[in-house]
């Protein structure tokens, strides 16, 4: 069963809010997400670049020019591979962006706004729920 847009919005203002106070902690909880699956993936790309260098080597040793040019060629494709993944992957504690999200101009000084204003909102509902 789907959760409602309230307990939707509850919940990521519990997740920001973990986050906030200890994202270590944080991180750990996370489990296998996108993440470790980009990590995964960029390891995949760097075995295939050693790979690729044997390749390389083997055909350079047995005279055998085409064996030379697939291992460039793998080293080449895992090497984008493995930088492409690098620049995708998300910061501890980031939520990865939707698929068809633009991208924020600043998003260092939106994304420093906005949590100040769900920090405060926290903060006084907090205060609100003590009194």
């Amino acid at each position: 069963m789907p959760l409602s847009e309230h307990e939707q919005r509850m919940l990521e203002q519990m997740e920001r809010a973990l986050y906030a106070e200890d994202p270590k902690f944080a991180t750990a909880l996370e489990g296998s997400g996108l993440r470790t699956y980009t990590r995964r993936r960029v390891y995949q790309a760097v075995a295939g670049f050693l790979v690729g260098i044997a390749l390389l080597m083997a055909g350079m040793v047995s005279k055998q020019i085409w064996v030379s040019v697939v291992g460039f060629l793998v080293m080449l494709g895992c090497a984008v591979l493995a930088v492409t993944g690098w620049r995708k992957a998300p910061k501890p504690g980031e939520q990865p962006a939707a698929p068809g999200a633009p991208a924020a101009r600043h998003p260092g000084r939106q994304r420093r706004s906005m949590m100040d204003r769900i920090e405060k909102r926290w903060q006084r509902r907090r205060d609100e729920q003590g009194q």
